[in-house]
């Protein structure tokens, strides 16, 4: 070999030497594990590979779960590929401490700072993070279910994270819960059991209607409205007289909404309100305004008699005052008497 190439050799291998020792240069050292750039490397990397084949195995399943088309078992599917996810991203993350030079027989030192970390300002994360595990196995919410918050906040459930879950409103504003109170909090699931629900909408008519006309002209609105579950049969529409109110008669329009209405209350309640007052001007049934009856007790400084005359009206007649109601026509009194009589007497107390 020549001079040259020789010295070429040397220079070749001097600059591999010091690469290698570059990439093994202890940047940092924490409680006897030396950080390299050759272990943070394999660490980064390391999780990079567990979350691609998370991904590329969560795609899969949403596929299978657009395949498969129910409810329940799309939710199978999501809270299977959750949990796979976390799994593989919690077999990296012990991957990732070995390359670093932290082995499982010291973790335990690592797992004390960490019980540390979480007594001092972790502990909303992990139990956010509990909360969510919570939420996958119990099968108490599942994605695809219309929720309704204790802040009168509803909308479907769109994802379940690992700290928060999704929901999207009808108005397609997207709102972040903290899966804790999910579990700790009261939460109304529309569609926990049943996709029908029941929905009641409240109308008025004036004083003096036909409850049979009211009736009809109701059941023609909801006959109108597409979301109607069904016309017979036990969840077939009905009017209910539910109170004698200041000004009007008050009922109430139940109907069972299908399962795509079941996730948009305030539209479909507007759709029957439409189609309710259309039917009630059809019928000539008048929705009252409140009513109030005046009374003057002076006018122009007179009163009584004076008054009316003053009016140029003539005085209304003295209505004689109503015979006094006996205690035996109050039905509850009468009842409380009869219990009391035939109640068994008490034997008197001993002396």
């Amino acid at each position: 070999m020549s001079a040259p190439a020789a010295q070429a050799t040397r220079n070749a291998g001097e600059a591999a030497a010091a690469g290698e020792g570059w990439w093994n240069q202890v940047l940092v050292e924490l409680g006897g594990v030396s950080l390299t750039p050759a272990g943070l490397t394999g660490a980064v990397s390391v999780f990079v590979v567990a979350w691609l084949v998370s991904l590329v195995f969560r795609r899969g399943l949403a596929r299978l779960s657009d395949r498969k088309g129910t409810r329940d078992r799309r939710a199978a599917i999501y809270t299977v590929g959750r949990m796979v996810h976390y799994l593989l991203l919690f077999i990296a993350f012990l991957l990732a401490l070995e390359l670093i030079g932290l082995p499982a027989s010291r973790f335990a030192v690592f797992a004390g700072a960490i019980g540390v970390g979480l007594g001092f300002g972790l502990q909303a994360i992990f139990n956010n993070f509990i909360s969510g595990i919570i939420l996958l196995f119990d099968r108490s919410l599942k994605v695809g279910d219309f929720v309704e918050l204790e802040s009168g906040v509803h909308g479907e459930v769109s994802d379940i994270n690992i700290r928060a879950t999704r929901i999207t409103t009808n108005d397609n504003i997207e709102i972040l819960v903290p899966n804790s109170e999910f579990v700790s909090g009261r939460v109304v699931n529309w569609t926990h059991n049943d996709v029908s629900r029941r929905l009641r909408i409240p109308f008025g008519v004036a004083y003096g209607s036909d409850k049979e006309t009211v009736k009809t002209a109701a059941l023609e609105a909801a006959a109108a409205v597409p979301f109607t579950l069904a016309q017979e049969g036990p969840r077939r529409p009905q009017v209910w007289l539910t109170e004698f109110g200041d000004s009007s008669l008050n009922f109430d329009l139940v109907v069972w909404l299908t399962a795509e209405a079941t996730k948009r209350p305030s539209a479909v309640k507007a759709a029957y309100n439409w189609e309710l007052e259309t039917a009630l001007a059809r019928h000539g049934l008048e929705i009252p305004f409140p009513q109030r009856d005046l009374h003057i007790r002076s006018a122009f400084g007179l009163r009584d008699k004076d008054a009316w005359t003053a009016l140029g009206r003539p005085a209304p007649e003295e209505k004689q005052a109503p015979p006094p109601v006996r205690s035996g026509d109050n039905d509850a009194t009468e009842d409380v008497k009869r219990e009391i009589a035939e109640a068994p007497a008490k034997p008197a107390p001993e002396e």
